[in-house]
């Protein structure tokens, strides 16, 4: 017989050494022996939900989840999470997939990028899978945290931090943590301040003088407070997991819909993390351009190259830049591996782009591997990964005009293109267009599509 091990970091590091199981980070792995066998005790591990399909962007998710979005010329959206979540010590993560999973399994991996690779803990990719009883798809995101006790349990966490995959922000959670323990609370929720016209959108909290929640609407019509859910909770784990139980025939069971007014519902100490930093819902086409425009302002409000908290990423082994001596470049990011003819300006450039001779960019995100052919103008577009736009076409001209395909998606000026689609040369399209698959002249109508038109063809949006 063993006797239990003392919680001492001397004592952890032998038990760790001993067992080939590496060291902890701020949220300890704690780890005891009884009878021989070894528990593992994690402080606070994280679940990442990143399985949405964010059909408000469009074309842009027709072939790929949400958080596996390209954004800001070299990362994916869940790599901002990711990132928080090593930076602030939580080296345990769940990320929860379902709709196209497959770029976002191969982007994660084992972690590497991220110090994530762990033998106790690390990442670990969790879709929906098969039971004894059948196969459930994830039907809300409280369902989903719900079909992976098992996997929590594991780790006997003390807290459980619940993060959505398709936010821009950095926030240390481990301060969120404290501030938890300090309220004794048993749900702490990340709130922020929002417009008030726009609070509708958002679950609402309304605080007392400490900061705790007396009441929560969730995207109520006439909102009475802009204190807005971030989606961003720390739970005390049996908080959680008594909730989750009690709630599991609720169909399409959803944190902000059910488990927040349940906990509230049954008196439990909810507190509001008020968080005053960066945060970016991208959840809309117009927000996901806003929020990579304002990378290249000249002060900008979100740094992506802050030495004491870094973005971590997958990166592709590819050559360095090239930058002819005709080209001319201002106020941008230019991807690794890029070959630049053209003129850019205000715009944000992925890795492995071509921008052909006499080319202009302007205002405008060109995603990984796409060619702009030479004397081709894009205008205030959003283009997906490999798209190849033909010699002289002119993208974003004319008048906003609404959309014929889905007002509620696309009602910005912006020309957006879904990825592997083809433009063909000296086409021209209009504003507030969508534009999906591989096209041909025949396609425009004496070569032109209007403001407000679509294009959409086999294997393009349904």
């Amino acid at each position: 017989m063993h006797k239990k091990s003392s919680n001492s970091s001397k004592d952890l590091f032998t038990i760790s050494k001993k067992y080939g199981i590496i060291e902890s980070t701020q949220t300890a792995t704690q780890i005891y022996t009884s009878r021989g066998d070894i528990v593992i005790k994690k402080e606070m591990i994280a679940m990442l939900l990143a399985g949405g399909q964010g059909s408000r962007l469009g074309v842009l998710t027709q072939k790929v989840a949400k958080p596996a979005v390209s954004f800001g010329g070299k990362y994916r959206i869940i790599d901002f999470p990711l990132s928080n979540c090593i930076n602030s010590g939580v080296d345990t993560v769940g990320v929860l997939t379902q709709y196209q999973p497959l770029r976002l399994n191969a982007h994660i991996g084992i972690g590497i990028p991220w110090d994530l690779d762990r033998n106790v803990g690390g990442v670990t990719v969790l879709p929906p899978y098969e039971k004894s009883i059948g196969s459930d798809w994830y039907t809300g995101t409280a369902n989903a945290i719900y079909q992976n006790l098992e996997y929590m349990e594991n780790y006997n966490p003390e807290y459980v931090l619940i993060l959505s995959g398709d936010h821009i922000y950095k926030m240390d959670y481990e301060v969120m943590l404290e501030y938890h323990k300090a309220n004794n609370a048993d749900v702490t929720i990340a709130a922020m301040q929002v417009p008030i016209e726009e609070a509708s959108r958002f679950g609402i909290v309304i605080t007392d003088d400490n900061n705790r929640i007396s009441e929560f609407e969730e995207k109520p019509e006439n909102p009475r407070s802009n204190l807005a859910s971030m989606g961003i909770y720390i739970f005390s784990w049996q908080v959680l997991k008594d909730a989750l139980i009690k709630l599991s025939e609720e169909p399409g069971c959803d944190f902000g819909k059910h488990i927040i007014p349940f906990c509230h519902s049954a008196g439990k100490r909810i507190f509001a993390y008020e968080y005053n930093g960066y945060w970016k819902d991208v959840g809309t086409l117009g927000s996901y351009w806003e929020a990579n425009m304002e990378l290249i302002d000249i002060i900008p409000e979100f740094n992506l190259y802050e030495e004491y908290w870094k973005i971590y990423t997958k990166s592709d082994i590819i050559p360095p830049q090239y930058i002819s001596e005709n080209s001319k470049i201002e106020r941008s990011i230019i991807g690794e591996g890029t070959e630049i003819y053209g003129e850019i300006s205000n715009s944000v450039i992925g890795a492995g782009v071509t921008i052909g001779e006499g080319a202009v960019i302007k205002d405008s995100i060109i995603m990984k591997g796409s060619v702009i052919g030479a004397g081709a103008v894009v205008d205030k577009a959003i283009i997906a990964e490999d798209v190849t736009v033909g010699e002289g076409a002119v993208l974003g001209e004319g008048e906003m005009a609404p959309s014929k395909y889905d007002p509620k998606v696309y009602q910005f000026e912006l020309v957006v293109v879904g990825e592997r689609s083809t433009i063909p040369g000296k086409v021209r399209i209009g504003r507030n267009t969508a534009i999906s698959g591989e096209t041909t002249p025949d396609d425009y109508h004496g070569g032109v599509l209007e403001s407000g038109d679509y294009i959409i063809k086999a294997g393009g949006v349904q």
